[in-house]
């Protein structure tokens, strides 16, 4: 993986040039995604392209350590019990849970975990991708049993723990939880990415120690094993894109056109040729889906109708092993903020 600049001026940035893996993904594969609020934009893309995915168990998940947990959790088939929850602001929760699986109610909220879990574990017994995207080395623990928490659910901050992880133990970490999955499914291939998303809520200079943290185990992770990849999501916002322009205007989150950029350089790097030809086939049928029509029952709205209708036959045909009455997303739980 290289930077280059051509000496041509009317280049206007930097190039990145990512190195493609070995075997790539087709519309076959099955892909689970997990990790920090970037994987849920990258997830959904690929779910709308419609591919078979599986994203986010235990909803997003910032830190490694967080992530690690989940996926035992998820190999294990761990079943949660009321005592792994407890009760703040009249709501259920669970401290390796986002807040998407809170609720009022125990009950719904363990059935809402285990069902999770459970799918989960099946998906992932047959995956062939997943991809881990770390969002910050900060690690948060309850001060009164330095129980490391996934998410605080709003509980008052005097009542955790911060620390930043280190690269070596998060490197250590996932070279069990490699061992682990590949155990449980020995076909798996994992593409580890960092997110672009700022958190600015640990400050600007602890933000860039965090991620630096970050991209030192990741790489170390990435080169103990063949079945390892590294997608440069973070570089390609960071140093290729590099302007506030391509930021949503709280200047932390990429927008939606910096993601669909490097949800266009994934494609193009991870997909076969035929998967490819077959994602811009769906991306023109999903532009006609999306469009809205104003007087469908125009003759002109009639038209588009069996136009749209004829497509969906016509592709529904052509490729049987992609769904097109429904969206393959695993869950709607899942609040990307």
């Amino acid at each position: 993986m290289t930077y280059f600049i051509l000496n041509n001026m009317n280049e206007w940035m930097l190039h990145l040039s990512i190195d493609p893996p070995v075997e790539k993904i087709s519309y076959t594969s099955k892909i689970i995604l997990t990790g920090s609020c970037f994987t849920d934009h990258i997830g959904r893309r690929l779910a709308d392209s419609k591919l078979q995915v599986c994203q986010n168990p235990g909803g997003i998940l910032f830190d490694p350590f967080s992530i690690y947990r989940n996926l035992i959790e998820v190999i294990e088939n761990k079943k949660y019990v009321p005592e792994d929850l407890f009760k703040q602001d009249d709501l259920w929760h669970s401290w390796n849970h986002h807040s998407s699986f809170s609720g009022m109610e125990q009950t719904a909220v363990l059935g809402k975990i285990n069902a999770d879990i459970e799918n989960t574990h099946e998906f992932l017994r047959s995956a062939d991708w997943m991809i881990i995207t770390f969002g910050t080395a900060w690690q948060y623990s309850l001060i009164e049993n330095n129980l490391p928490v996934a998410n605080c659910h709003k509980v008052p901050s005097e009542k955790f723990r911060k620390t930043l992880l280190q690269s070596a133990e998060i490197t250590k970490c996932f070279n069990d939880l490699d061992n682990r999955l590949h155990e449980f499914n020995p076909n798996l291939k994992i593409i580890y990415t960092v997110s672009p998303v700022r958190h600015i809520k640990d400050g600007i200079v602890e933000n860039n120690h965090s991620k630096a943290r970050l991209l030192d185990a990741v790489h170390e992770i990435v080169s103990l094993n063949s079945h390892n990849y590294y997608f440069p999501s973070y570089e390609l916002v960071i140093d290729v894109l590099r302007d506030y322009r391509f930021y949503n205007s709280d200047m932390i989150h990429p927008s939606e056109q910096a993601i669909d950029y490097v949800f266009d350089k994934f494609i193009g790097v991870y997909f076969n040729d035929d998967s490819k030809a077959i994602y811009d086939e769906i991306k023109k049928w999903r532009a006609m889906k999306d469009h809205r029509i104003i007087h469908p029952d125009s003759s002109a709205g009639n038209k588009f109708s069996k136009i749209l209708a004829g497509l969906t036959t016509k592709l529904s045909s052509k490729y049987p092993f992609i769904d097109f009455s429904v969206s393959p997303f695993k869950t709607d739980h899942h609040n990307p903020t």
